[in-house]
């Protein structure tokens, strides 16, 4: 019977008798199929076969060599050489090589703080897929055929990884979510905020989760009618918009008629909300990548649902939607950023190495490599991370800066109506509108006249009533922007001549 897989982060102890693993009793055996048992379990066992997912142990368990790369993630003493008996003098080379490549790369999950076992890796330098997928790595088996060819799969991961990391830090997060609902917009879709996009999913489903089939105009008029009491916003192209998302990833059959509107029906497949909002949000991803934004798991999160509790989702997501010719299609998107950019860290000189990642065949049935390739591929991964790392430590403002909030950009001026009239915000702390009187206020620049409050820069001129009247130019080249640029809404007297009278005081 197989035995149930730790979790990624328990790396450091052994899964069977959870103890951590060290250099006398507990010493760290990988097998061919990845997964990492200690010695004395594995002596242990009745049958000669992996106690998670029962591949055969070909290798005898006495020559199976000892993981150093996890035996020095827990201070323990590492020999510096461990004899393997292989073929020949160059096959030990070139083993030799690969593994202290991987013993090198291994140093990144060298846990700052955890329980027993259980790495801590909230500080590391790289982010939490570039460490669950370093940790695949470091359990891979290099003795045997099954492993090495698992190596080279993971290597060519942690590469393709790396291209998006490096994009992702070249990238402007102000600029991301304009150009991705520009990219949503050019190809006549539109997403509505999370709120709303959730409530306008379950109104469509709601209408043809019975198998009703019902033309585009009439299911557009059944989610605008129902979405009106809580979004006034909504409006019949607005919905349609979504609903062509929808139509895009494929979740509709349609029954075309003569002279007649052509009748929507929701396949049977997408008749649940999360079958419905996954194929929604996938057709969303695609579109980004279509139009070369990469964006991380946490920021489709926070623009898609308005948390961060959506990130496996989103990642799934993603690792479904890549192809093998994904990885080589990033590294040229790679170059044209580093172009733009001039590459001040000469980040392409990391280029052949990723080519010769890219060209790593990802398939599980894949010839297995020479130990001339598992060399190569090895130096090639250990190089690109190390270029990723060392970018963000001494290039990448996202690495070692504290953003600074700019006097002029994006400060709140009027309050959140959801969090006014449904008493919560779905957005959270992602909102662009104040949730409380001292968000309005704590980040207006100070000495601006601002237009949509009651300040003392406009109480000293005299008595503010709930009416407000106009009695102060407002003064453009002290403000770059006016924060209201319709006349009918400014407060100011900018855009009228001659200025309102103030009231008297009421009595």
């Amino acid at each position: 019977m197989p035995v149930q897989a730790a979790q990624w982060t328990e790396f450091l102890s052994c899964p069977i008798c959870y103890n951590e693993f060290d250099e006398n009793v507990h010493k760290p055996i990988s097998l061919g199929c990845s997964h990492t048992v200690c010695k004395t379990c594995l002596n242990k066992l009745h049958r000669k076969a992996c106690p998670f997912d029962q591949t055969a142990i070909n290798t005898d368990i006495d020559v199976l060599p000892v993981n150093f790369a996890l035996l020095q993630l827990v201070g323990a003493q590492v020999p510096d050489h461990q004899s393997i008996k292989l073929s020949n003098l160059g096959e030990n080379k070139h083993y030799e090589v690969a593994k202290k490549c991987v013993e090198d790369l291994a140093l990144y999950l060298k846990p700052l703080s955890g329980s027993k076992g259980v790495a801590s890796l909230n500080q590391s330098a790289l982010s939490r897929p570039m460490q669950r997928k370093l940790v695949t790595l470091v359990n891979c088996q290099l003795v045997e055929e099954e492993g090495r060819v698992r190596a080279m799969r993971a290597a060519r991961s942690l590469g393709e990884r790396t291209v998006t990391e490096l994009i992702l830090q070249h990238q402007n997060p102000q600029q991301l979510s304009a150009n991705l609902w520009a990219a949503v917009r050019a190809r006549g879709c539109q997403f509505l905020g999370p709120a709303m996009q959730e409530e306008a999913l379950k109104l469509v489903l709601l209408a043809l989760e019975d198998g009703s089939a019902l033309s585009r105009k009439v299911l557009v008029l059944f989610v605008v009618q129902r979405l009106e009491p809580r979004f006034p916003q909504a409006s019949k192209t607005s919905i349609g918009h979504v609903v062509q998302l929808l139509y895009r990833a494929s979740c509709f059959k349609v029954t075309k008629r003569d002279e007649d509107s052509s009748l929507m029906q929701l396949k049977e497949e997408f008749r649940s909300y999360e079958a419905l909002r996954r194929e929604h949000d996938a057709q969303i991803v695609h579109i980004a990548m279509e139009a070369g934004l990469r964006i991380s798991p946490e920021q489709w999160s926070s623009l898609l649902y308005g948390d961060l509790a959506h990130k496996s989702h989103m990642q799934s997501i993603i690792d479904k939607l890549q192809s093998p010719e994904s990885f080589a299609k990033s590294v040229q998107e790679l170059t044209i950023v580093l172009q733009r950019t001039g590459d001040p860290a000469n980040l392409n000189r990391l280029r052949p190495h990723l080519e010769l990642l890219a060209n790593i065949d990802p398939n599980p049935d894949a010839v297995s490599p020479t130990w001339e390739q598992l060399e190569n591929a090895m130096v090639a991964v250990k190089t690109v991370v190390h270029g990723l790392v060392d970018f963000i430590q001494n290039y990448s403002r996202k690495g070692h800066e504290t953003p600074q909030p700019q006097p002029n950009s994006k400060y709140k001026t009027s309050m959140c109506r959801d969090l006014r009239q449904q008493g919560g915000c779905p957005r959270g702390t992602n909102c662009t509108f104040a949730h409380s009187q001292e968000e309005l206020e704590k980040c207006n620049p100070r000495g601006l006249y601002l237009h949509f409050c009651l300040l003392s820069s406009v109480a000293s001129l005299g008595t503010v009533h709930n009416e407000l009247y106009k009695q102060q130019h407002c003064d453009r080249e002290k403000i770059s922007v006016c924060a209201v640029k319709r006349a009918e809404t400014c407060f100011s007297s900018q855009f009228f001549s001659p200025l309102e009278e103030p009231r008297e005081e009421d009595s």
